[in-house]
């Protein structure tokens, strides 16, 4: 009879003639090391962006007399008599002016926010004729600048009189062409056309759809439509100064160039100026704090659905 032996079990390890795993280098725990140049730019680009604003903060600080007479980034300690003369200046003229300018760009900002989701959401949703060449005009107002279509909106609002007040300035900021191209490209990107479809098939109406279903999922987008809208109303400049010729409707854009511009009869308040440049700055500020934490946990919910 014969003897049966078990097939021996291949040998673990590396044989000879056999060819070795290759072992890929574990990374660190904290994952690549930052590039220094990439960094030394970062820095750079940071220090370029805050300079401006560490001066705004260290002028504000001085006398008039120290303004031009000491070295520039060397503080004082007049900040709170600065302050207190700008307040106290026509009455508290200059919270009125800051107060119209949060309402100009708060107001401005949501009603531009509305109707950006709105057109936006409609470019990316339904199909109609002249679709295309909307949205081709639409690009090519974009690149127009807002300083081009101050005067005619100042023709046309003077038409229905209603130049030198809260309107004339906040109507024409409720459009803006490069929000709605904003909103049309987040809505295409994060609405899936079978969510849609699904909400049509259970019985919902087109704006309960819009509302209920693509604004949360457009969120992230229309955050940073309104920062943007936002911080250009806060920043204009050429429109109000066209349109308003009452100082108690100014923003602070022009009621501070009119502090800087007084004429031959009254000296350019230089500090109250500054300090007023410094106190604009803080909203906008806490506004970027606040919105950057709930735009970041909007983009990574959205990256999730996604």
């Amino acid at each position: 009879m014969a003897t049966t032996y078990p097939t021996p079990a291949p040998a673990t390890g590396t044989a000879t003639g056999a060819t070795p795993t290759r072992r890929r280098p574990k990374r660190p725990a904290g994952g690549e090391r930052p590039s220094a140049v990439a960094t030394t730019i970062l820095v750079l680009g940071a220090v370029y962006c805050l300079l401006p604003v560490a001066w705004v903060l260290i002028a504000s600080s001085k006398s008039a007399g120290e303004l031009f007479s000491t070295f520039t980034f060397a503080p004082s300690t007049h900040l709170l008599e600065n302050i207190g003369e700008l307040a106290s200046y026509r009455g508290g003229l200059f919270w009125r002016w800051m107060a119209n300018t949060a309402l100009y760009a708060g107001v401005g900002g949501l009603l531009s926010v509305v109707v950006s989701a709105t057109a936006g959401y409609g470019l990316a949703t339904y199909q109609f004729a002249g679709k295309k060449a909307i949205f081709n005009v639409l690009l090519a107002g974009v690149l127009v600048p807002g300083v081009v279509l101050a005067i005619p909106q100042y023709l046309l609002l003077a038409q229905v009189g209603l130049t030198n007040t809260y309107w004339s300035v906040l109507l024409p900021s409720i459009i803006s062409p490069y929000g709605i191209y904003l909103a049309r490209i987040y809505a295409a990107a994060s609405v899936p056309t079978d969510v849609i479809e699904a909400a049509r098939t259970d019985g919902a109406g087109e704006l309960r759809i819009f509302a209920t279903v693509a604004v949360p999922m457009m969120l992230p987008g229309l955050v940073t439509v309104f920062l943007f809208q936002f911080v250009a109303i806060w920043n204009n400049f050429m429109l109000p100064y066209i349109m308003l010729g009452n100082d108690r409707l100014f923003p602070l854009t022009v009621g501070l160039s009119g502090l800087l511009n007084q004429g031959a009869s009254q000296p350019a308040m230089y500090t109250s100026v500054i300090t007023g440049a410094l106190l604009s700055i803080i909203p906008l500020v806490a506004l970027f704090l606040t919105l950057q934490r709930y735009w970041q946990v909007d983009l990574a919910a959205g990256a999730v659905k996604a």
